[in-house]
């Protein structure tokens, strides 16, 4: 071990906590194929952050900055401010995981109104305008991640071409055929 006499008791500790706590997570979430919802989150942040780049930077900054920093400030202002605010948002956030989930497994329960997000703004229930916003903010182009891509020659057809002739090759190459086989037999049923 790396650690000096004196602390090798609290480092065995610190290192036995850690083991434990991934052995929980994989008995937890592993063994029964509904419960590997990590698997599916990830999958849906991975899908959407290879249609829309900025998100990955977007989801860091809100979730390991912006959440921590509002539940901190906010737990400092007293419990009752923290639970004022805190159990309307986590009420709303069960609301959508319900209706999205009814949505695509029994539809015909829901109000019509309910069926689609369609009745809401579209910024609220697309990326689109999203990433209209953000790529012509930051000057993103659809092949280079760059902010020169507006006033130099970097993006021209070629290159356009050559990215979309490549792609279906290169998404092949780097695809986990566990993952794929899992998408088959789901399709398959």
């Amino acid at each position: 071990m790396a650690s000096p006499g004196e602390t090798l008791a609290n480092s065995l500790q610190i290192a036995l906590c850690h083991f434990f706590f991934n052995i929980m997570g994989i008995l937890l979430w592993y063994p029964i194929p509904f419960m590997r919802v990590p698997i599916r989150l990830a999958r849906g942040l991975g899908n959407h952050t290879a249609k829309y780049r900025w998100f990955a930077a977007l989801y860091l900054i809100l979730c390991f900055l912006v959440m921590p920093v509002t539940v901190f400030g906010l737990s400092l202002a007293g419990w009752q401010v923290l639970v004022g605010v805190g159990v309307p948002i986590v009420v709303l956030i069960i609301f959508v995981i319900i209706v999205n989930v009814m949505q695509s497994r029994c539809p015909r329960y829901l109000p019509k109104l309910l069926r689609t997000w369609e009745f809401l703004p579209k910024p609220l229930h697309s990326m689109a305008p999203w990433d209209t916003a953000v790529t012509s903010m930051f000057g993103f182009c659809g092949t280079h991640c760059c902010c020169c891509c507006k006033r130099c020659k970097c993006c021209n057809k070629e290159d356009e071409e050559k990215v979309s002739r490549g792609s279906k090759k290169s998404l092949e190459m780097y695809d986990n055929p566990a993952m794929t086989r899992d998408e088959d037999y789901k399709g398959g049923r």
